[in-house]
């Protein structure tokens, strides 16, 4: 009895399960037909990430080239204007060589005619010997550097 017991309580506890229910076989679908719409998908998709990574690799290779581009221009300009500058400065300095140049035969031809007009006395030994003479020739010449000096436009250096 004992075991009978425990068969019926067992029986009890364990509901009971309703088969399942059949379900029509569906009707067979084609695979192939979604594979190929799934393959194009995916293809498209890879082939527009594709195309979209080599446009943007391009675009970088192309920043990078103008930039470049843009630099060497600016070097160039940059040189070009130094280039300008120096020959602007060469002519400016030919200008005053030239200027100094004249100016030097001006005094040349100056001092040339100062010294013609002193009167040097003869060197006689005499003449040599005379303090008197010297001093007064000496004077003379120097008051006419002095007025070279004034006209040339030189200052003193004391």
């Amino acid at each position: 009895m004992a075991e009978e017991t425990k068969t019926a309580t067992a029986t009890k506890a364990a509901p009971k399960r309703k088969p399942a229910a059949k379900r029509k076989p569906a009707a067979k679908r084609k695979p192939a037909a979604r594979k190929p719409a799934a393959k194009r998908a995916s293809k498209k998709a890879a082939n527009d990430f594709t195309a979209r990574a080599q446009e943007a690799g391009r675009n970088a290779f192309l920043a990078s080239l103008g930039f470049y581009g843009k630099a060497y221009d600016q070097a160039q300009e940059q040189f070009n204007s130094m280039q300008d500058q120096l020959e602007a400065r060469r002519k400016k300095a030919e200008k005053a060589y030239k200027e100094l140049v004249k100016r030097g035969k001006k005094v040349e031809k100056t001092a040339k005619g100062a010294i013609d007009d002193i009167e040097l006395p003869k060197f006689e030994l005499e003449s040599l010997t005379d303090r008197k003479k010297l001093d007064k020739q000496l004077n003379k010449a120097k008051a006419r550097f002095d007025e070279l000096k004034e006209t040339v436009g030189f200052k003193n250096a004391a």
